[in-house]
């Protein structure tokens, strides 16, 4: 397996972003606005052929509470999850989070008939 590179240029900020952090051995997205790269089939493989931007699309939570950052494939649809790295922008996880909350599937006004 050839070895990563030490660091790699966003495909949604341009930022130049370092492959090591902490609570990760597989960086493939970036920490400043958490968007990636379609690059594995499986963790750390670099194997997909696809290569397109994968947009962040929701949090999902392991039963030991660790954050998972879902993303969608812009290219070919693929969902994947990456856990949440060390370094990742607070600000933008918690707004992922609460998306469904802040925006969701019904108007509010409907919660007062129940």
């Amino acid at each position: 397996m050839p070895k990563q590179p030490q660091s790699f240029r966003c495909v949604h900020c341009h930022e130049e972003v370092s492959t090591s952090a902490l609570g990760t051995q597989h960086r493939n997205h970036c920490p400043l606005c958490l968007w990636s790269r379609h690059v594995d089939i499986e963790p750390g493989d670099r194997a997909s052929d696809c290569l397109a931007s994968m947009e962040p699309i929701a949090i999902a939570v392991r039963k030991d509470g660790e954050w998972l950052l879902i993303h969608r494939c812009n290219g070919c649809g693929t969902l994947s999850s990456n856990r949440v790295a060390g370094d990742d922008n607070p600000l933008l996880l918690v707004r992922i989070a609460v998306k469904p909350l802040a925006q969701p599937p019904f108007p509010l006004d409907r919660l007062a008939q129940i």
